[in-house]
């Protein structure tokens, strides 16, 4: 059997989150969260940036059904690599509930990734933190938006506010439908109306395929997450970016768990207390049925009503 020591100070998930107060819509769907592991069933990549716990998929699906969700997007883990057999099982074992991002090299093959379709993947994932993994060309970005165009996937860009200027030329020319993970990361000790945050509206706007995660406030805050006076309303200093952009582009953001919140350093976020956080950034019924039910559904499961 195959054992792994987690990274020192690792933060291991909530193992007892609260129940939300919030009712998430009928249908709804927690758009960005990740399987690790196990690591003795689904050894994770030797060329890996850090080591985890292990964050099963009934785990995973326990936490759906907990905060009243239906269904999940489970993103490929970079712990993991681009070896998605943790990622595809938990997909294969969903019943039809989940469907998967994945992480695939340029040298990839069709065959594997119609395996990946018939699975239930409908993405394909490059993240550009280096801390996370090697910095790709912008060029491979471009090459396998090309390879995945014919199965009608999109692609999922994990980026920093700094790399934005340097990838939005990329972006804006991709074939495919985009997403941008956890808003670009934005400074929100900053003001959300300002020209860092408009660079990413704007681009947004000259995509109208383009889609933006509104998720990882804890990954963001400043402010941090107690809850004040009582409410369960934590990361108070990112909501004015989010909630921008749910009601300036209603139709084109996710939101997500990101569970099970890898490398988190100082808290591990309460995922009951993350879902009360939606009706913050989305405070009206339509926002929230597009947030949560409309707008994952029309990219993720695009043949069910």
């Amino acid at each position: 059997m195959t054992t792994f020591e987690k990274t020192p100070g690792w933060l291991d998930w909530c193992a007892d989150p609260s129940t939300p107060t919030f009712r998430v819509p009928e249908g709804a769907v927690d758009a960005h969260c990740h399987v690790f592991g196990p690591g003795w069933e689904f050894p994770f990549a030797p060329e890996r940036r850090y080591t985890p716990c292990d964050a099963s998929k009934d785990q995973l699906f326990a936490l759906r059904d907990h905060l009243g969700f239906a269904r999940n997007v489970v993103v490929q883990a970079t712990c993991h690599g681009a070896d998605n057999r943790a990622m595809v099982d938990a997909l294969r074992a969903s019943a039809g509930r989940a469907r998967g991002v994945a992480t695939v090299r340029p040298e990839v093959t069709d065959d594997e990734l119609a395996e990946l379709h018939e699975a239930g993947v409908r993405g394909v994932r490059l993240t550009f933190l280096r801390r996370l993994a090697d910095r790709q060309p912008p060029e491979t970005l471009q090459r396998l938006a090309a390879r995945v165009r014919p199965l009608g996937w999109h692609v999922v860009v994990y980026l920093e506010a700094a790399d934005l200027p340097r990838l939005r030329p990329v972006l804006l020319d991709l074939p495919v439908p985009f997403v941008i993970d956890h808003m670009g990361r934005p400074d929100v000790s900053q003001d959300p109306t300002g020209p860092p945050f408009e660079d990413l509206l704007g681009l947004l706007r000259e995509r109208p395929d383009a889609y933006c995660k509104v998720t990882c406030p804890e990954r963001l805050s400043v402010s941090g997450p107690p809850a004040v006076d009582g409410e369960r309303d934590a990361y108070r200093d990112v909501v004015p970016f989010a909630r921008r952009v749910v009601e300036e582009l209603p139709e084109r953001v996710l939101w997500g768990t990101d569970w099970p919140h890898p490398n988190l350093c100082d808290h591990m976020p309460d995922d009951g207390l993350l879902v009360d956080g939606i009706p913050h950034i989305a405070p009206s019924a339509a926002l929230q049925q597009a947030l949560l039910v409309e707008n994952p559904m029309r990219l993720y499961w695009p043949d069910e009503p």
